[in-house]
């Protein structure tokens, strides 16, 4: 039964549309799509014609430990498209059941619904999403929206991190770090690890006057100075982005092509350097508004996972340099794609294709300590990788 409740979410949210068959890379293509025991019933009994059982009972299959919310998957074709979709785009299921009959991952995304925090954003994985956010020039806002979901209550949620019941405060507070706009973008990533610290320092000790403090402006972390990299820390930057690339394509094949793209591109050896600040300039270029484009996907990314306090046993330094990655693989993805291309509007295809393997994986698990092992374990070598 669907409640109405107020939830918090993005102010672009109540633009959001599904582009359905119009769509250039669907939601569905490239990965699995598991669903629940529940979902998998529904499907395997639901009314339809001859032609889409067909469909169903060929593209069903039981996960290989499965459990209630994770209980069977409809993998992909050898193409990587999803077998329930058309030719013309849309969902097989969709076009002929309906909305309802659709299991609860394909009904809402790109749709994140925290229930027990009483959010809703979309996942940057989705290149309609990625498109309202393209062109906007102020900061994304957060508002209250009633809205109802008819969907299973969801199990405790198991906070690997002390919070002080300040939880939702203090991700808004981060956020609000990276919109600072009297700074350029790397230096704003390079405050928030700053501010970050403090904070951690503070719920470690539990010390709730200084929680309120660092909320409220009352102490404020060091403004570090801009970033100016010379030729040594460039090198480094391109050497780290591009491993880390190279380690990251590898898995996800959505990102693959335009990331070897890149990595062809920038080649090896001296030229890499100049190519690099050539291509940057271009960028710069063909698209003016970059930084404020990809401040906007770093506040819906933070947003939606709930950055920092990810339900996962690592430290807030990690999730930090995972945060830090995700900036670095954009930005060295999309200069090296766009190098000699001239339609700003493929960008939004290379960005939702990069954030298909950062939503869609176990990216911010593993992006920050394979970091670390490329040589960027201080805050010294991660200001020289966010210089690029």
């Amino acid at each position: 039964m669907k409640e109405t409740m107020a939830y918090l979410v993005p102010d672009y949210y109540p633009a959001f549309a599904c582009k359905m068959g119009a769509c250039r890379s669907a939601c569905c293509e490239g990965w699995p799509i598991s669903f629940s025991l529940t979902d998998y019933f529904k499907l395997l009994s639901v009314e339809c014609s001859p032609e889409l059982r067909r469909k169903i009972d060929g593209a069903m299959h039981l996960c290989e430990h499965p459990s209630p919310e994770a209980y069977a998957q409809i993998t992909p074709r050898y193409d990587g498209q999803c077998p329930m979709r058309l030719a013309d785009g849309r969902c097989a299921l969709h076009a002929e059941l309906g909305e309802e009959v659709l299991a609860d991952v394909c009904r809402l995304y790109p749709r994140g619904v925290r229930q027990a925090e009483h959010e809703c954003s979309c996942a940057n994985s989705c290149e309609a999403v990625l498109e309202l956010l393209l062109h906007r020039q102020e900061p994304i806002r957060f508002v209250q929206m009633p809205l109802s979901f008819d969907l299973p209550k969801p199990p405790a949620r198991q906070f690997q991190f002390e919070t002080v019941g300040r939880g939702q405060e203090i991700r808004l507070w981060l956020i609000a770090c990276v919109q600072e706009r009297a700074y350029p973008l790397p230096q704003r990533l390079l405050m928030l690890g700053e501010a970050l610290q403090a904070m951690d320092e503070a719920l470690a000790a539990h010390d709730t006057a200084r929680v309120s403090r660092l909320l409220a402006g009352q102490e404020r972390p060091d403004v570090l100075p801009p970033i100016e990299a010379d030729r040594a820390q460039l090198c480094f930057g391109m050497d780290v982005a591009g491993r880390m690339l190279a380690i990251m394509d590898e898995r996800s094949q959505s990102i693959r092509d335009y990331g070897e793209a890149a990595l062809a591109y920038f080649g090896k050896g001296e030229p890499e350097l100049a190519r690099y600040v050539t291509a940057s300039a271009y960028f710069s270029q063909i698209c003016p508004q970059w930084e404020i484009w990809f401040e906007h996907m770093l506040v819906n990314h933070m947003f939606f996972t709930q950055f920092p306090f990810q339900d996962r046993p690592v430290s807030l330094r990690n999730e930090y340099f995972a945060l830090c990655a995700v900036y670095i693989l954009l930005r060295f993805v999309c200069v090296g794609w766009m190098a000699g291309r001239e339609n700003a509007d493929e960008l939004v295809d290379v960005a939702a294709a990069a954030f298909r393997l950062i939503d869609h994986t176990e990216f911010d698990r593993y992006a920050g300590p394979i970091l670390t092992q490329l040589g960027c374990d201080d805050w010294k070598h991660l200001r020289q990788v966010l210089c690029l």
